[in-house]
Parts: structure tokens; C-alpha cells; sequence
């Protein structure tokens, strides 16, 4: 029983980091249909500013974390200004070309300056919590928490705050949301801006129990859209269930199977599921 929930506990972790990345990137579909390839590069990039504070600055974990999400936030804000809101009314082609361009871009920066090696990031919750025989790491259970919190949060403040409603308005009704004079243009900064500080905590979260590369991001980026897709292109229900059923997939798939195949179990989920019901589990647009 307890190796069962040993397992529950290892999807949950998995689920939570895997909703995180891909709440942010459809957040950005929803929004400004832009399939944001370079998600998984600022991912990358907030794990290599926490680990920059903590090992390079000298802070703690918690203020390395706001750090890397505010580092990470703007930076994908000069992304949405530099690159996507030039391109908004090139074919769509267009975007994605960018964001690969972006992708590669923040990888050599960061090789560059970093080398290819892998490191590893510390974390003040090195503890484990037995709970009659059931092992939990404290970092596990902080990015479950973690997870959890911010998925609230986000929530209440798209649906209790003005500036979170002109962000679902134009989720809904772009061409509604620009006759009742909502700037797109701000609209399209802060939903970057989120975007990319939920991939710096996912990544700063998860870190610890992972190691920090360059190219670090690009399995997580595969199963976001996955997930994305399998949830509902631009359903942020749909993201946090989708990354759940990923997550858990993987934790049961690996220890009953085989971890050979854990990777795999999320692309052949995929491919179950659309099979079933083509659209994805929920429908598309924020909820």
C-alpha cells in the first residue's frame, strides 16, 4: 500500500510541475495564439538565475526564486515586444520560426556563459517527512504545495481582479475586447510576464530533485504542449488536469512498467486520448 502511494505522491509532484509550465504556455495560446516554442528556454533560463543567486549571489532560496521569476518575466516580456508583437500580423508560420529562433538563442547565452555541464541545485528542505512508512521528500511536498498555491492565486486574480478579467475578455472575444477599449498591447506583457514567472518557479522547484543543463527544457516543453493539447488548447483547466494525468501516467507507467518507457507513456496517452475525443478534454478558452 504505501509503495501505491509512494506512487500517488511521485505523479502529484510531476503533475504540479508539468500544470506550471504548461498553465503558463496556455495562458499565451489562449490569449495570442502564439504556440510559444521558447517556453522551455525560459524554463531553462529561471533554473539557471535561481541557481546563479543561490550559488554565484549568495541568496536564499526564496529570494533566488522571486529573483529568477522576475529576471524571467521580463525577459519574456522583451521577447512578446522584440520578437511576437512585430510578427502579430505575419502568417502564423511566422511565430514559431521566432520562438525556435528565441529558443536556440537563450540556449547558446547560457552555454556560453555556464558551459554544458550539469549542476546541481541545493535546497534549504533537504528533509524527509515519514509518515508510517511512507517516505515524502520536503521539496516534493513544497513543489505540490507550491503548485497548488499558485494555481490558486492565479485563479483569483483572473476572476476577482480587473486586470485579470481584461485578460480573460481577451481570451474570449479579441475583437469585443478592442471595441471596449482594452489595451491589447498591456494585455499581451502581463500574460508573457506570468507566463514566463510561472516557468522560473517551476524550474527553481523542481531543480533540487532534477539537475540544471541547457537543454533542460526541452523534454518539459514536449509534454506541455502535450498536455495543452491533451487538456484543450488554451484551457487552463484543461492545463492543470492534463499535467496531472501526465504526471501520474508517468509515476505509475515507470515503477509498473518501466522507467525506460516513462517518457513515452505521455506521448501514447496523447494519442489514446485525441483518438477518443479529438478537441481534448475541456473546451478551448480560459475558464
Amino acid at each position: 500500500m504505501n509503495l501505491f502511494l509512494q506512487q500517488i505522491m511521485n505523479g502529484l509532484t510531476l503533475g504540479s510541475i508539468y500544470g506550471l509550465v504548461a498553465l503558463g504556455l496556455t495562458l499565451v495560446y489562449g490569449i495570442l495564439h502564439i504556440p510559444n516554442f521558447a517556453h522551455g528556454a525560459l524554463y531553462m533560463v529561471g533554473a539557471f538565475m535561481s541557481y546563479f543567486l543561490m550559488v554565484d549571489v549568495g541568496v536564499h532560496y526564496w529570494f533566488a526564486m522571486a529573483g529568477s521569476a522576475a529576471i524571467v518575466a521580463v525577459l519574456a516580456i522583451i521577447c512578446e515586444r522584440l520578437v511576437f508583437h512585430p510578427l502579430r500580423h505575419s502568417p502564423p508560420i511566422h511565430d514559431k520560426i521566432a520562438a525556435i529562433g528565441i529558443l536556440l538563442f537563450l540556449e547558446a547565452v547560457v552555454q556560453m556563459f555556464w558551459g554544458a555541464d550539469f549542476r546541481r541545485m541545493s535546497s534549504p528542505f533537504t528533509g524527509i517527512l515519514n509518515f508510517d512508512g511512507l517516505i515524502i521528500p520536503e521539496q516534493r511536498l513544497l513543489i505540490i504545495i507550491g503548485a497548488l498555491t499558485l494555481v490558486a492565486g492565479l485563479q483569483i486574480f483572473l476572476r476577482k481582479t480587473m486586470t485579470g478579467a481584461t485578460i480573460i475578455a481577451m481570451a474570449q472575444n479579441r475583437e469585443g475586447a478592442f471595441l471596449v477599449g482594452i489595451d491589447a498591447n498591456r494585455v499581451a506583457m502581463m500574460t508573457f510576464g506570468i507566463s514566463g514567472a510561472l516557468a522560473a518557479i517551476a524550474a527553481t522547484l523542481y531543480a533540487p530533485i532534477n539537475l540544471v543543463y541547457p537543454a533542460m527544457g526541452h523534454l518539459v516543453i514536449m509534454k506541455a504542449f502535450v498536455i495543452i493539447i491533451l487538456g484543450g488548447m488554451g484551457s487552463i483547466p484543461g492545463a492543470i488536469v492534463g499535467g496531472m494525468i501526465i504526471g501520474f501516467a508517468e509515476a505509475f507507467g515507470g515503477f509498473y512498467i518501466s522507467t525506460a518507457y516513462k517518457d513515452i507513456i505521455a506521448f501514447g496517452l496523447l494519442v489514446v486520448i485525441l483518438s477518443i475525443r479529438p478537441q481534448g478534454l475541456f473546451a478551448k478558452g480560459a475558464h
